[in-house]
């Protein structure tokens, strides 16, 4: 009897799984295909011997992501190259999406380029709309990818290059769809090459580049018309190429962020008439540039920088200008708040910020500003919104100029500082900063008509 009972649970149990993964099975391909997207690709493809409603189900995924580090049977991180290349091409081959809208492809620098090529055509030949190469370094070799590819691709409408990677275009490029290309650590064998690349993707809207300026090529080339969207990350390192450069050429930008541009021989921007909005930061020592006097269109304007580090265009207007973003931690940075001050007729909010609330700052706390001589237009007439993030209430140079705003501002509305939190121990300190919010606040040319906000970080 004991026996009998015994079987007769476990039959129990069998025909629950069956029921539960029968009912599994009913559901809509649509949400099956939801839930397998869901887990890791080779996750997905173990699914197809479930059964035989499941055994296809997979391929018709959009979107494919393929990891050489990531083996769900045996979870071993060291696949054979070979064998996880046939993977990759004996699922692209299954593979029958009605669009393919992703695949994601991460592997390391050792693998053959043949293999890597294999990938990419079957990729082009399906029609791939978005593609991921992620090549980490491995005993510090790098794949290149086959130039051929790249003759002409009317699909492709986002690529994403990353690391290990070599590229070399001694001919002309054709990327007719493509809009976003992001390009991080690649190395391109000659700068030919990079004007090849750029000039054959005549769609292409927003570009993201973080490169090592030194380990590459001297002049890195941008000159793309459709370009609406522009950032570049220079990472910089010692040796190389020393003090190359960049000259970008893009008329339609909209948006342009730059960072890490130090010790460079050059940086030239041609005018953009379009440009919407620009952050530049950690910019230094650039023999030849012309950043700030290319960024005249600009309506918002973000500038973690010293005066003392670019060229400060003379008689040029900002008058587009309405946002104004400035770090107070910089070298000098009241001088240069002058001068957008004096150059920005229609500024309608300044912020000012520490984004590291350090207490340290590179000024020394005896230096004091000297206000313009006129007060600015944007002052008189304009100015609305004042914030200044990281106010340190004890240097002579930020008390002077915030009094000189709060004075000044004759259309403020509204004025926020946030100093840093001080712990309620700090009696002195405690006592020092109420008395300097009280000062603010006294100085207000319209107390009646602007709010004053003062809090913590």
């Amino acid at each position: 009897m004991e026996h009998k009972s015994k079987s007769g649970g476990v039959g129990s149990s069998n025909r629950v799984a069956m029921n539960e993964e029968g009912r599994i099975s009913e559901l809509p391909d649509a949400l099956l295909l939801q839930i397998l997207s869901s887990l890791p690709t080779e996750n997905a493809i173990a699914t197809s011997v479930l059964s035989k409603r499941w055994r296809s189900l997979w391929t018709m995924l959009p979107k494919l992501k393929f990891d050489c580090d990531y083996n769900p049977v045996i979870h071993d991180d060291n696949i054979d190259p070979r064998v996880f290349s046939e993977n990759v091409l004996k699922s692209l081959a299954l593979h029958k999406a009605p669009v393919f809208e992703s695949l994601h492809l991460k592997f390391a620098g050792e693998y053959d380029c043949l293999d890597v090529g294999m990938w990419m055509a079957t990729a082009f030949a399906r029609g791939v709309r978005r593609l991921v190469l992620d090549s980490f370094y491995q005993e510090e070799q790098t794949v290149t990818l086959p130039s051929v590819l790249f003759g002409y691709n009317d699909t492709l409408e986002i690529l994403k290059l990353k690391c290990a990677i070599d590229l070399e275009f001694p001919s002309r490029v054709c990327l007719k769809s493509l809009r976003k290309l992001c390009l991080d650590q690649v190395h391109f064998k000659d700068e030919e090459s990079v004007c090849n690349l750029f000039r054959g993707c005549p769609s292409l809207e927003e570009l993201v580049v973080d490169r090592y300026s030194n380990a590459d090529v001297a002049t890195y080339t941008i000159a793309v018309p459709s370009l609406l969207r522009l950032t570049i990350n220079d990472l910089n390192q010692e040796g190389g190429y020393g003090n190359g450069g960049y000259v970008i050429n893009a008329p339609a930008l909209k948006y342009l962020d730059i960072s890490g541009f130090n010790g460079l021989g050059s940086c030239l921007i041609e005018k953009a008439p379009e440009l919407v909005e620009a952050k530049i930061s950690y910019v230094s020592d650039i023999t030849n540039e012309n950043i700030l006097e290319s960024l005249t269109s600009a309506k918002r304007l973000i500038l973690h920088l010293s005066p003392l580090e670019v060229k400060v265009p003379t008689g040029k207007i900002f008058d587009q200008l309405v946002f104004l973003e400035l770090c107070t931690y910089e070298i000098e940075w009241w001088n240069l708040l002058s001068i957008m001050l004096g150059s920005s007729p229609k500024l309608q909010i300044l912020k000012l910020t520490d984004v590291y609330l350090r207490e340290d700052k590179k000024n020394p706390d005896e230096r004091i500003w000297n206000p313009p001589k006129c007060v600015p237009e944007c002052l008189l007439f304009h100015l609305e919104t004042f914030v200044w993030i990281g106010y340190e209430c004890q240097r002579g140079d930020e008390k002077e100029v915030a009094m000189y705003i709060l004075q000044n501002a004759r259309q403020l509305k509204k004025a926020t500082i946030s100093t840093k939190r001080i712990e309620m121990g700090m009696l002195e300190k405690l006592e020092k900063r109420r008395e300097m919010l009280n000062k603010l606040a006294s100085v207000l040319w319209d107390s009646n008509s602007c709010q004053l906000v003062f809090e913590s970080t």
